[in-house]
């Protein structure tokens, strides 16, 4: 090793003091002429070698680019679906807000809108929270209601908060009529989950049809009121039985608000109560 450097030094030597056609630079140029085929086919050994480098390389950004695409995807897919919610939670407070002042909407009242953050567990709580309470003007045995119908009263208050009873409980009992014929009765929660309420005390000579609509009877008095004003919509019938021995029609009844998905709802106050106890 050592004699091919100084050898390499003195050829280096020589090729510096000779002139361009010297022996040296002869040696030099036939050396390069005879090497060059070797260089070729290093290159040619070493291009497969480049292009898989080069591939490896264009593979690791495209999976650069693929993971910065998934992320972005993600990011938009939950954007979306935040886009979605906001548009369902508008169209049911628009669909409250059309209830509230549509014409049937009762007279004499305001409705104060209320999401419904809780429902207690169990199929014999019949009840919900909604977020809105005394401060709010809401009072117990306010009727409460959404877009479809009646929904159930209010049976407790607290300053933010308030406890609404449904139709299907056992407690809950509504004076109503049957619209297009003079049968009334008194609603209440029926006796199996294909009929959800039932509408008792209906007299037999009454002429029911299935399909007919139950609304609030809503009386007044001069001393009494009915806690729902007149004219909300209940439900309609799907069943009417008249047994011979029986003293009233049996009516069943299927409510128009779906009870066991609530979300948002409105709270019937009246229009002369102020806000404060």
């Amino acid at each position: 090793m050592g004699g091919l450097v100084v050898l390499a030094l003195v050829l280096v030597t020589l090729s510096f003091r000779e002139d361009q056609d010297g022996p040296v630079s002869g040696a030099q140029s036939a050396a390069a002429a005879a090497l060059e085929p070797f260089q070729v086919a290093a290159d040619r050994v070493a291009e497969p070698f480049r292009d898989a480098y080069r591939w490896a390389q264009g593979l690791t950004d495209a999976r650069a680019d693929a993971n910065r695409l998934q992320r972005e995807n993600e990011t938009l897919r939950q954007q979306y679906a935040r886009a979605r919610l906001a548009e369902q939670e508008n169209a049911r407070l628009r669909s409250l807000l059309q209830f509230r002042s549509g014409p049937r909407f009762p007279e004499g009242f305001d409705g104060v809108a209320a999401e419904v953050i809780y429902r207690p567990p169990g199929s014999y709580a019949q009840a919900i929270v909604i977020a809105a309470g005394r401060d709010d003007g809401i009072r117990v045995d306010d009727p409460v209601v959404t877009a479809r119908g009646l929904v159930g009263t209010v049976s407790r208050v607290d300053t933010k908060t308030a406890r609404v009873t449904l139709l299907s409980d056992d407690q809950s009992a509504v004076s109503a009529t049957v619209l297009g014929s003079e049968a009334a009765g008194i609603v209440r929660r029926g006796q199996g989950p294909r009929a959800p309420l039932t509408l008792v005390r209906v007299p037999k000579e009454a002429v029911v049809h299935v399909g007919d609509t139950v609304v609030t009877a809503g009386w007044r008095s001069r001393r009494f009121s009915s806690l729902y004003p007149p004219g909300i919509l209940i439900g309609n019938v799907t069943s009417v039985g008249r047994a011979d021995t029986d003293l009233f029609t049996q009516v069943q009844v299927e409510p128009f608000a779906d009870l066991s998905s609530l979300e948002a709802v409105l709270v019937l106050v009246p229009s002369d109560r102020g806000t404060t106890p």
